[in-house]
């Protein structure tokens, strides 16, 4: 399925929400189980004080973090001549954006950070929803 990218994704697949900052590094598996929808994403070399995890506009969750480009130490030393620079170079912002489905627990959500991988557990609601059916009375007069 590498043939096809986030924007083919969003056809092919729910949920209808499905973002990525373009040139994102954070590569993202998304497993359900009976209980949970679990969200791995990688994020080596951020700590946990740099990525922010939340639910936006009522079922979005949003993962974002904002990366320094180099690492620090390259400009400390004065005489030293750099040839290559290419670790630092890739961690750069990165933004995620998710549609949840409707039956999850947003206020159970739970994010672990370890060997830069951000997993996001969002536990399943069993209980049965209300209706979104809403029968409107009719009247002669409005």
């Amino acid at each position: 399925m590498a043939l096809f990218g986030d924007p083919f994704r969003r056809l092919f697949w729910s949920p209808p929400v499905y973002r990525t900052l373009p040139g994102s590094t954070a590569l993202m598996d998304w497993l359900e189980t009976p209980n949970s929808h679990i969200f791995k994403i990688n994020v080596p070399g951020y700590n946990k004080e740099e990525i922010k995890v939340q639910v936006e506009d009522g079922n979005i969750l949003v993962v974002r973090a904002e990366g320094f480009g180099k690492e620090e130490s390259q400009g400390k030393d004065k005489d030293c001549v750099w040839h290559v620079a290419e670790r630092g170079g890739g961690r750069g912002d990165f933004s995620r954006e998710i549609e949840l489905p409707e039956n999850v627990k947003l206020d159970q959500i739970k994010a672990q950070q370890e060997n830069g991988v951000l997993t996001i557990v969002v536990p399943k609601d069993s209980s049965p929803k209300p209706s979104r059916v809403r029968t409107i009375n009719i009247s002669s007069k409005l």
